[in-house]
């Protein structure tokens, strides 16, 4: 869909929902995908323990240690980030990651995986982390991707990133 411009999907998943999302996105976008990883400190998030593990770091805001990027961020127009959504709250992973490296991104876009609500207190999460506004955002919940409603939010989403980064992309030409 985005010939003209060279994007990367950013990802963390715990039960495979987001990583779903972000392969969908990377393939229709025609973009490079790379998850975000952790340190092996950290990795253990499968199972009941896993969740609750990630519940306490999101709730206490404790840092986890994530890995640097494999891709060179600079050489993207945009960055798009996707994280599950947890407690109303952007992953522990992807917030730690967007503050390592939100500065190395030119622009950037959001999506998450929820169960109900709490999309937007991700995202303004994710943009405090990252220093950075969002050129787009998308949540995909639960029911949408049972209805399969999720193929029309992804196209929705990536032509709002699209349109944007046209608009920016000129604008930076121009001055």
């Amino acid at each position: 869909m985005s010939d003209q411009y060279k994007i990367l999907v950013v990802y963390y998943t715990r039960s495979g929902t987001t990583r779903r999302i972000a392969e969908m996105l990377a393939l229709e976008l025609g973009a490079d995908i790379e998850p975000v990883r952790e340190t092996e400190k950290h990795a253990l998030r499968k199972g009941v323990r896993g969740y609750l593990r990630s519940l306490v770091d999101i709730l206490w805001r404790r840092p986890v240690d994530v890995m640097p990027p494999i891709h060179r961020l600079q050489d993207y127009d945009a960055v798009v980030v996707g994280s599950p959504v947890w407690a109303g709250f952007a992953s522990a992973p992807v917030e730690t990651w967007l503050k390592h490296n939100g500065a190395c991104v030119r622009h950037i876009a959001f999506f998450c995986t929820l169960r109900k609500r709490g999309s937007d207190s991700a995202f303004d999460q994710m943009g405090e982390a990252s220093g950075k506004f969002a050129i787009a955002t998308c949540a995909f919940d639960a029911s949408d991707l049972r209805r399969g409603y999720d193929g029309t939010l992804r196209a929705k989403f990536e032509a709002q990133i699209c349109r944007r980064l046209d608009t920016l992309l000129a604008m930076e030409c121009a001055a």
